[in-house]
Protein backbone atom coordinates (compact mmCIF):
# COMPACT_ATOMS: atom_id res chain seq x y z
CA UNK A 1 0.00 0.00 0.00
CA UNK A 2 1.04 3.19 -0.98
CA UNK A 3 0.75 6.32 1.26
CA UNK A 4 -0.41 9.62 -0.49
CA UNK A 5 1.69 12.20 0.67
CA UNK A 6 1.24 16.43 -0.18
CA UNK A 7 5.15 16.59 -0.53
CA UNK A 8 7.68 14.52 -2.16
CA UNK A 9 9.98 12.05 0.18
CA UNK A 10 12.88 10.45 0.56
CA UNK A 11 13.63 6.96 2.57
CA UNK A 12 17.27 7.45 4.22
CA UNK A 13 18.74 4.44 5.54
CA UNK A 14 21.29 3.30 8.29
CA UNK A 15 22.62 -0.90 8.07
CA UNK A 16 23.75 -0.32 11.66
CA UNK A 17 25.69 -3.09 13.62
CA UNK A 18 22.64 -3.76 15.54
CA UNK A 19 19.72 -2.04 14.05
CA UNK A 20 18.75 -0.83 10.59
CA UNK A 21 16.95 2.29 10.95
CA UNK A 22 14.92 4.28 8.73
CA UNK A 23 13.79 7.71 8.15
CA UNK A 24 11.16 9.27 6.10
CA UNK A 25 11.75 12.84 5.64
CA UNK A 26 9.56 15.48 3.07
CA UNK A 27 11.72 16.75 0.49
CA UNK A 28 10.25 20.55 1.13
CA UNK A 29 9.46 21.03 4.56
CA UNK A 30 12.51 18.47 5.96
CA UNK A 31 9.79 17.18 8.06
CA UNK A 32 10.13 13.59 9.33
CA UNK A 33 6.72 12.13 8.06
CA UNK A 34 7.78 8.61 10.24
CA UNK A 35 10.28 6.48 11.45
CA UNK A 36 11.16 2.80 11.41
CA UNK A 37 13.85 0.18 12.48
CA UNK A 38 14.45 -3.89 12.60
CA UNK A 39 17.58 -5.63 13.72
CA UNK A 40 20.89 -6.05 11.70
CA UNK A 41 20.79 -9.13 9.63
CA UNK A 42 24.40 -8.21 7.40
CA UNK A 43 25.11 -11.22 8.22
CA UNK A 44 22.62 -13.45 7.25
CA UNK A 45 19.75 -11.88 5.07
CA UNK A 46 20.25 -8.50 5.12
CA UNK A 47 16.33 -8.45 3.55
CA UNK A 48 14.81 -9.74 6.79
CA UNK A 49 16.06 -6.35 9.09
CA UNK A 50 14.67 -4.11 5.91
CA UNK A 51 11.54 -5.53 6.06
CA UNK A 52 11.09 -5.21 9.47
CA UNK A 53 12.05 -1.90 9.77
CA UNK A 54 9.97 -1.18 6.62
CA UNK A 55 6.88 -2.61 8.44
CA UNK A 56 7.60 -1.11 11.45
CA UNK A 57 7.73 2.48 9.64
CA UNK A 58 4.45 1.26 7.28
CA UNK A 59 2.64 0.55 10.85
CA UNK A 60 3.28 4.34 11.76
CA UNK A 61 2.73 5.78 8.66
CA UNK A 62 -0.65 3.88 8.15
CA UNK A 63 1.09 2.88 4.39
CA UNK A 64 4.11 3.95 2.72
CA UNK A 65 4.68 7.07 0.36
CA UNK A 66 6.18 6.82 -2.80
CA UNK A 67 9.96 7.91 -2.17
CA UNK A 68 11.88 10.14 -4.97
CA UNK A 69 15.63 8.90 -3.13
CA UNK A 70 16.06 6.03 -1.80
CA UNK A 71 19.58 6.02 -0.20
CA UNK A 72 21.34 4.39 2.53
CA UNK A 73 24.68 4.71 4.49
CA UNK A 74 26.16 1.80 6.51
CA UNK A 75 28.03 0.95 9.54
CA UNK A 76 27.23 -2.57 9.49
CA UNK A 77 29.51 -5.60 10.46
CA UNK A 78 32.42 -3.68 12.44
CA UNK A 79 32.34 -0.95 9.70
CA UNK A 80 34.73 -0.06 7.26
CA UNK A 81 37.94 -1.73 8.30
CA UNK A 82 41.24 0.05 7.25
CA UNK A 83 45.41 0.17 7.15
CA UNK A 84 47.20 3.26 6.55
CA UNK A 85 50.99 2.96 5.49
CA UNK A 86 53.05 6.00 4.86
CA UNK A 87 56.63 7.30 4.96
CA UNK A 88 56.89 9.59 8.34
CA UNK A 89 54.60 8.82 11.15
CA UNK A 90 54.35 12.72 11.71
CA UNK A 91 53.71 13.41 7.76
CA UNK A 92 52.63 11.05 5.74
CA UNK A 93 51.44 8.38 7.86
CA UNK A 94 49.67 11.31 9.69
CA UNK A 95 48.13 12.61 6.52
CA UNK A 96 46.35 9.17 5.31
CA UNK A 97 45.59 8.40 8.59
CA UNK A 98 43.39 11.65 8.88
CA UNK A 99 41.85 11.17 4.92
CA UNK A 100 40.88 7.63 6.05
CA UNK A 101 39.01 8.73 9.28
CA UNK A 102 37.16 11.65 7.70
CA UNK A 103 35.79 9.22 5.14
CA UNK A 104 34.76 7.10 7.36
CA UNK A 105 36.87 4.29 8.04
CA UNK A 106 37.21 2.27 11.27
CA UNK A 107 41.21 2.69 10.95
CA UNK A 108 42.80 -0.59 12.73
CA UNK A 109 46.33 -0.34 12.21
CA UNK A 110 48.66 2.50 10.80
CA UNK A 111 52.07 1.92 9.41
CA UNK A 112 55.48 4.42 8.66
CA UNK A 113 58.99 4.21 7.21
CA UNK A 114 60.41 0.79 5.17
CA UNK A 115 57.41 -2.53 6.35
CA UNK A 116 59.19 -5.10 8.16
CA UNK A 117 58.69 -8.81 7.66
CA UNK A 118 56.38 -8.29 11.01
CA UNK A 119 54.72 -5.09 9.94
CA UNK A 120 53.00 -7.37 6.66
CA UNK A 121 52.10 -10.22 9.43
CA UNK A 122 50.56 -7.60 11.79
CA UNK A 123 48.39 -5.94 8.69
CA UNK A 124 47.71 -9.94 7.19
CA UNK A 125 46.55 -10.17 10.81
CA UNK A 126 44.35 -7.13 10.55
CA UNK A 127 42.84 -8.20 7.12
CA UNK A 128 41.78 -4.80 6.13
CA UNK A 129 38.73 -4.09 4.04
CA UNK A 130 41.18 -1.44 1.93
CA UNK A 131 45.16 -0.30 2.25
CA UNK A 132 45.65 3.13 1.89
CA UNK A 133 49.89 3.47 0.69
CA UNK A 134 50.76 7.23 0.65
CA UNK A 135 54.41 8.33 0.91
CA UNK A 136 56.52 11.22 -0.21
CA UNK A 137 56.24 14.21 -1.31
CA UNK A 138 55.67 14.91 -5.25
CA UNK A 139 58.88 14.72 -6.92
CA UNK A 140 60.19 13.66 -3.50
CA UNK A 141 61.20 10.54 -2.08
CA UNK A 142 59.97 7.64 -3.99
CA UNK A 143 62.31 4.76 -2.89
CA UNK A 144 60.34 4.14 0.36
CA UNK A 145 56.90 3.72 -1.10
CA UNK A 146 58.27 1.41 -3.70
CA UNK A 147 59.68 -0.75 -1.20
CA UNK A 148 56.34 -0.76 0.55
CA UNK A 149 54.39 -1.51 -2.60
CA UNK A 150 56.84 -4.55 -3.28
CA UNK A 151 56.37 -5.81 0.25
CA UNK A 152 52.38 -5.47 -0.35
CA UNK A 153 52.36 -7.13 -3.04
CA UNK A 154 53.64 -9.79 -1.95
CA UNK A 155 51.25 -9.99 1.45
CA UNK A 156 47.80 -11.72 1.72
CA UNK A 157 45.57 -9.02 1.36
CA UNK A 158 41.64 -9.10 0.76
CA UNK A 159 40.99 -5.87 -0.43
CA UNK A 160 42.09 -3.11 -2.46
CA UNK A 161 45.09 -1.30 -2.43
CA UNK A 162 44.62 2.94 -2.85
CA UNK A 163 47.30 4.73 -3.68
CA UNK A 164 47.98 8.26 -2.66
CA UNK A 165 51.27 9.12 -2.43
CA UNK A 166 54.60 10.63 -4.65
CA UNK A 167 52.64 11.12 -7.70
CA UNK A 168 56.14 10.67 -9.80
CA UNK A 169 55.77 6.96 -8.69
CA UNK A 170 52.21 6.05 -8.80
CA UNK A 171 52.70 4.34 -12.30
CA UNK A 172 55.15 1.85 -10.87
CA UNK A 173 53.50 1.46 -7.43
CA UNK A 174 50.76 0.63 -9.45
CA UNK A 175 52.56 -1.48 -12.04
CA UNK A 176 54.28 -3.76 -8.69
CA UNK A 177 50.95 -3.80 -6.99
CA UNK A 178 48.70 -5.34 -9.76
CA UNK A 179 51.49 -7.69 -10.68
CA UNK A 180 50.81 -8.70 -7.03
CA UNK A 181 47.18 -9.64 -8.27
CA UNK A 182 45.99 -6.75 -6.28
CA UNK A 183 43.29 -4.66 -7.10
CA UNK A 184 44.85 -0.64 -7.37
CA UNK A 185 42.70 2.72 -7.23
CA UNK A 186 45.54 5.64 -7.50
CA UNK A 187 44.48 8.92 -6.38
CA UNK A 188 46.21 12.67 -5.86
CA UNK A 189 48.87 12.58 -3.14
CA UNK A 190 47.76 13.24 0.94
CA UNK A 191 50.93 15.22 0.66
CA UNK A 192 51.90 16.79 -2.33
CA UNK A 193 54.14 19.06 -1.20
CA UNK A 194 55.76 19.29 2.46
CA UNK A 195 53.34 20.28 5.17
CA UNK A 196 50.35 20.31 2.35
CA UNK A 197 47.60 18.35 2.88
CA UNK A 198 45.56 17.06 0.05
CA UNK A 199 43.17 14.79 1.54
CA UNK A 200 39.91 15.10 -0.33
CA UNK A 201 41.09 12.68 -3.50
CA UNK A 202 41.98 9.83 -0.86
CA UNK A 203 38.78 10.61 1.00
CA UNK A 204 36.81 10.10 -2.49
CA UNK A 205 38.59 7.17 -3.50
CA UNK A 206 38.08 5.39 -0.34
CA UNK A 207 34.19 6.06 -0.40
CA UNK A 208 34.49 4.71 -3.91
CA UNK A 209 36.01 1.57 -3.23
CA UNK A 210 32.95 1.25 -0.04
CA UNK A 211 30.41 2.17 -2.23
CA UNK A 212 31.53 -0.56 -5.55
CA UNK A 213 33.64 -3.64 -2.91
CA UNK A 214 32.52 -3.38 0.20
CA UNK A 215 28.80 -3.07 0.17
CA UNK A 216 29.30 -6.38 -1.62
CA UNK A 217 32.02 -7.96 0.84
CA UNK A 218 29.48 -7.06 3.71
CA UNK A 219 26.18 -7.86 2.31
CA UNK A 220 24.32 -5.21 2.08
CA UNK A 221 23.78 -5.32 -2.03
CA UNK A 222 21.56 -8.48 -1.75
CA UNK A 223 18.84 -5.82 -1.14
CA UNK A 224 19.84 -3.32 -3.84
CA UNK A 225 17.27 -3.58 -5.75
CA UNK A 226 14.69 -1.68 -3.01
CA UNK A 227 16.99 1.89 -2.05
CA UNK A 228 18.67 3.95 -4.92
CA UNK A 229 22.46 3.63 -3.54
CA UNK A 230 24.56 3.18 -0.81
CA UNK A 231 26.37 7.03 -0.65
CA UNK A 232 29.02 6.50 2.27
CA UNK A 233 30.05 4.82 5.49
CA UNK A 234 27.76 6.38 8.55
CA UNK A 235 30.10 8.25 9.95
CA UNK A 236 31.16 9.68 6.60
CA UNK A 237 27.65 10.72 6.23
CA UNK A 238 27.56 12.03 9.86
CA UNK A 239 30.43 14.21 9.12
CA UNK A 240 28.50 15.39 5.91
CA UNK A 241 25.73 16.51 8.13
CA UNK A 242 28.03 18.39 10.58
CA UNK A 243 29.90 20.07 8.16
CA UNK A 244 26.25 21.15 6.03
CA UNK A 245 24.99 22.26 9.64
CA UNK A 246 27.73 24.46 10.30
CA UNK A 247 27.82 26.28 6.66
CA UNK A 248 24.54 26.12 5.90
CA UNK A 249 23.41 26.91 2.23
CA UNK A 250 23.25 29.89 -0.14
CA UNK A 251 19.77 30.32 1.32
CA UNK A 252 19.73 29.46 5.07
CA UNK A 253 22.68 30.08 7.10
CA UNK A 254 24.12 27.19 9.16
CA UNK A 255 25.33 27.26 13.42
CA UNK A 256 28.36 28.21 12.46
CA UNK A 257 32.10 26.63 13.62
CA UNK A 258 30.49 23.02 15.17
CA UNK A 259 31.46 20.28 17.15
CA UNK A 260 29.97 16.60 17.27
CA UNK A 261 30.37 14.22 20.05
CA UNK A 262 28.67 10.63 19.35
CA UNK A 263 29.52 8.76 22.51
CA UNK A 264 28.65 4.76 21.37
CA UNK A 265 29.11 1.29 23.13
CA UNK A 266 32.28 0.68 21.75
CA UNK A 267 33.75 4.28 20.70
CA UNK A 268 33.24 7.56 21.23
CA UNK A 269 33.95 9.62 17.51
CA UNK A 270 34.26 13.77 17.65
CA UNK A 271 33.67 15.50 14.50
CA UNK A 272 34.87 19.35 14.17
CA UNK A 273 33.93 21.91 11.53
CA UNK A 274 36.01 24.99 12.08
CA UNK A 275 39.37 26.38 10.78
CA UNK A 276 40.97 25.70 14.03
CA UNK A 277 43.17 28.96 13.81
CA UNK A 278 44.66 30.48 17.12
CA UNK A 279 42.88 32.54 19.34
CA UNK A 280 44.89 33.97 21.45
CA UNK A 281 47.76 36.88 20.00
CA UNK A 282 51.04 35.76 19.12
CA UNK A 283 50.36 31.77 19.23
CA UNK A 284 52.66 30.16 16.07
CA UNK A 285 51.12 27.53 14.80
CA UNK A 286 52.66 24.37 14.38
CA UNK A 287 52.95 20.64 12.73
CA UNK A 288 50.34 19.20 10.01
CA UNK A 289 47.90 21.94 8.86
CA UNK A 290 44.37 20.77 9.79
CA UNK A 291 41.22 20.04 7.76
CA UNK A 292 38.20 22.29 7.91
CA UNK A 293 35.90 18.74 8.53
CA UNK A 294 37.85 16.65 10.75
CA UNK A 295 37.15 13.42 13.16
CA UNK A 296 38.70 11.13 15.94
CA UNK A 297 37.72 7.90 16.44
CA UNK A 298 38.36 6.89 20.14
CA UNK A 299 38.19 2.83 20.20
CA UNK A 300 38.66 2.84 24.15
CA UNK A 301 36.14 4.84 24.91
CA UNK A 302 33.06 2.56 24.31
CA UNK A 303 30.38 3.04 27.21
CA UNK A 304 29.65 -1.11 27.35
CA UNK A 305 32.56 -2.39 25.28
CA UNK A 306 35.30 -0.54 27.33
CA UNK A 307 33.55 0.97 30.28
CA UNK A 308 36.77 -0.86 32.30
CA UNK A 309 38.94 1.67 30.07
CA UNK A 310 37.20 4.58 30.96
CA UNK A 311 37.58 4.18 34.64
CA UNK A 312 41.25 3.43 33.98
CA UNK A 313 42.02 6.67 32.68
CA UNK A 314 39.97 8.89 34.34
CA UNK A 315 40.85 7.01 37.89
CA UNK A 316 37.90 4.35 39.85
CA UNK A 317 37.77 7.40 42.18
CA UNK A 318 37.18 10.45 40.59
CA UNK A 319 34.30 8.31 38.47
CA UNK A 320 33.04 6.86 41.77
CA UNK A 321 32.78 10.78 43.30
CA UNK A 322 31.14 12.40 39.73
CA UNK A 323 28.49 9.33 40.12
CA UNK A 324 28.65 9.39 44.12
CA UNK A 325 29.41 6.55 44.75
CA UNK A 326 31.52 4.65 46.23
CA UNK A 327 34.49 2.36 44.28
CA UNK A 328 33.28 -0.95 45.54
CA UNK A 329 29.59 -0.39 43.78
CA UNK A 330 31.38 1.21 40.74
CA UNK A 331 33.25 -1.96 40.41
CA UNK A 332 30.32 -4.14 40.88
CA UNK A 333 28.59 -1.59 38.19
CA UNK A 334 30.99 -2.36 36.23
CA UNK A 335 31.39 -6.24 36.59
CA UNK A 336 27.56 -6.40 35.21
CA UNK A 337 28.37 -4.42 32.38
CA UNK A 338 31.47 -6.83 31.52
CA UNK A 339 28.35 -9.56 31.85
CA UNK A 340 26.27 -8.03 29.66
CA UNK A 341 27.60 -5.56 27.19
CA UNK A 342 24.21 -4.72 25.81
CA UNK A 343 22.87 -3.60 29.39
CA UNK A 344 21.56 0.00 30.11
CA UNK A 345 20.64 1.47 33.53
CA UNK A 346 17.69 1.11 35.11
CA UNK A 347 18.37 2.07 39.16
CA UNK A 348 19.24 5.62 40.06
CA UNK A 349 22.54 4.28 40.78
CA UNK A 350 22.98 3.15 37.31
CA UNK A 351 22.19 6.14 35.80
CA UNK A 352 24.54 7.80 37.50
CA UNK A 353 27.25 5.51 36.88
CA UNK A 354 26.58 5.83 32.80
CA UNK A 355 26.49 9.88 33.55
CA UNK A 356 30.05 10.17 35.22
CA UNK A 357 31.45 7.33 32.46
CA UNK A 358 29.90 9.23 29.87
CA UNK A 359 31.68 12.04 31.10
CA UNK A 360 34.64 11.03 31.62
CA UNK A 361 34.52 9.70 27.93
CA UNK A 362 33.71 13.22 26.72
CA UNK A 363 36.87 14.88 28.36
CA UNK A 364 39.10 12.32 27.42
CA UNK A 365 37.75 12.03 23.61
CA UNK A 366 37.30 15.75 23.07
CA UNK A 367 40.59 16.81 24.69
CA UNK A 368 42.19 14.41 22.30
CA UNK A 369 40.34 15.68 19.20
CA UNK A 370 41.62 19.29 20.27
CA UNK A 371 44.74 21.05 19.72
CA UNK A 372 47.36 22.11 22.37
CA UNK A 373 49.53 24.85 23.19
CA UNK A 374 52.86 25.03 24.38
CA UNK A 375 55.46 27.45 25.61
CA UNK A 376 58.89 26.54 24.17
CA UNK A 377 62.30 28.66 24.58
CA UNK A 378 63.74 29.97 21.31
CA UNK A 379 66.72 31.95 20.85
CA UNK A 380 64.89 35.11 20.40
CA UNK A 381 62.93 33.97 23.91
CA UNK A 382 59.48 32.10 24.81
CA UNK A 383 57.56 31.25 22.01
CA UNK A 384 54.02 29.53 22.21
CA UNK A 385 53.27 26.90 19.85
CA UNK A 386 49.74 25.51 18.85
CA UNK A 387 49.48 21.78 17.45
CA UNK A 388 46.30 20.84 16.13
CA UNK A 389 43.03 22.32 16.23
CA UNK A 390 42.12 25.97 18.82
CA UNK A 391 38.61 24.88 19.04
CA UNK A 392 37.90 28.24 21.73
CA UNK A 393 35.70 29.83 19.86
CA UNK A 394 33.72 26.73 18.51
CA UNK A 395 30.10 28.10 18.64
CA UNK A 396 28.21 24.80 19.07
CA UNK A 397 28.43 21.23 20.57
CA UNK A 398 25.83 18.84 19.20
CA UNK A 399 25.45 15.50 21.14
CA UNK A 400 24.55 12.48 19.95
CA UNK A 401 24.56 8.77 20.83
CA UNK A 402 22.64 6.73 23.08
CA UNK A 403 24.15 8.25 26.70
CA UNK A 404 23.18 11.49 25.28
CA UNK A 405 20.20 11.30 23.62
CA UNK A 406 18.30 9.13 26.14
CA UNK A 407 20.46 10.18 29.21
CA UNK A 408 19.00 12.58 32.03
CA UNK A 409 21.47 14.79 32.10
CA UNK A 410 22.97 15.63 28.20
CA UNK A 411 23.46 19.70 29.47
CA UNK A 412 26.43 18.14 32.08
CA UNK A 413 27.62 15.29 30.16
CA UNK A 414 28.25 17.83 27.08
CA UNK A 415 29.82 20.06 29.78
CA UNK A 416 32.58 18.04 30.25
CA UNK A 417 33.49 19.21 26.08
CA UNK A 418 34.54 22.48 27.61
CA UNK A 419 37.95 24.06 28.35
CA UNK A 420 38.83 23.55 31.56
CA UNK A 421 40.89 26.02 33.65
CA UNK A 422 43.13 23.35 35.41
CA UNK A 423 44.40 22.29 31.69
CA UNK A 424 45.26 25.63 30.25
CA UNK A 425 47.33 23.42 27.44
CA UNK A 426 43.96 21.99 25.98
CA UNK A 427 41.98 24.21 23.68
CA UNK A 428 38.53 22.98 24.13
CA UNK A 429 35.57 25.09 22.72
CA UNK A 430 34.90 27.67 25.95
CA UNK A 431 31.38 28.78 25.52
CA UNK A 432 29.51 27.10 23.33
CA UNK A 433 25.61 26.00 23.14
CA UNK A 434 24.94 22.56 23.77
CA UNK A 435 22.61 20.71 21.22
CA UNK A 436 21.36 17.32 21.45
CA UNK A 437 20.25 14.83 18.16
CA UNK A 438 17.42 13.29 20.33
CA UNK A 439 16.51 11.21 17.01
CA UNK A 440 19.55 10.18 15.55
CA UNK A 441 19.61 12.39 12.34
CA UNK A 442 22.99 13.31 11.39
CA UNK A 443 23.32 10.50 9.56
CA UNK A 444 19.98 11.07 7.51
CA UNK A 445 21.44 14.91 7.23
CA UNK A 446 24.63 14.10 5.50
CA UNK A 447 22.74 11.50 3.34
CA UNK A 448 20.35 14.53 1.95
CA UNK A 449 23.28 16.38 1.70
CA UNK A 450 24.00 15.88 -2.41
CA UNK A 451 20.00 15.63 -3.75
CA UNK A 452 18.58 18.26 -1.37
CA UNK A 453 20.73 20.20 0.66
CA UNK A 454 17.74 22.70 1.29
CA UNK A 455 15.73 19.65 3.19
CA UNK A 456 19.08 18.33 4.76
CA UNK A 457 19.54 21.58 6.81
CA UNK A 458 15.39 21.99 7.64
CA UNK A 459 15.55 18.52 8.60
CA UNK A 460 18.66 18.73 10.71
CA UNK A 461 18.00 22.42 12.51
CA UNK A 462 14.31 21.89 12.86
CA UNK A 463 15.14 18.08 15.50
CA UNK A 464 18.23 19.68 16.94
CA UNK A 465 17.17 20.15 21.19
CA UNK A 466 18.66 23.28 22.66
CA UNK A 467 19.83 22.05 26.20
CA UNK A 468 22.22 24.73 26.93
CA UNK A 469 21.98 25.38 30.49
CA UNK A 470 20.44 28.80 31.75
CA UNK A 471 22.71 31.13 33.45
CA UNK A 472 19.24 32.77 35.31
CA UNK A 473 17.35 29.43 36.26
CA UNK A 474 20.37 27.36 36.56
CA UNK A 475 19.22 23.83 34.63
CA UNK A 476 18.92 23.03 31.49
CA UNK A 477 15.42 23.63 29.60
CA UNK A 478 15.15 22.37 25.99
CA UNK A 479 14.67 24.60 23.41
CA UNK A 480 13.73 25.16 19.69
CA UNK A 481 17.44 26.39 18.31
CA UNK A 482 17.38 29.91 16.42
CA UNK A 483 19.55 30.41 13.52
CA UNK A 484 20.79 33.71 11.73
Amino acid sequence: MNLQVCEPAALLIDFGSTYTKLRAVGLETGAILGAGQGPSTVTTDVNRGLDAALKDLESHLGGLPEFRHRLASSSAAGGLRMVTVGLVKELTAEAARRAALGAGAKLVGTFAYRLTRADLAEIENLAPDILLLAGGTDGGNAEVVLHNAEALAGAELGGPVIYAGNRTAADEVADILDRGGKTVVVAGNVMPEFNVLNIEPARAAIRGVFIDRIVHAKGIDRAAGRFDAVMMPTPAAVLEGARLLAQGTASQPGLGELLVVDIGGATTDVHSVAKGDPSREGVIVHGLPEPFAKRTVEGDLGMRHNARAIVDLAGAAAVAADAGLDEDRVEALLAAIDADVERLPQTDEEHAFDRALARAAVTQAVARHAGTVKVVQTVTGPATLQEGKDLGRVETVIGTGGALAHGRDPADVLAAALADPGDPSSLRPRAPRFLIDREYLLYAVGLLVEPAPEAALKLGLAHLSDVTPQTTGGAAHERAIHVG
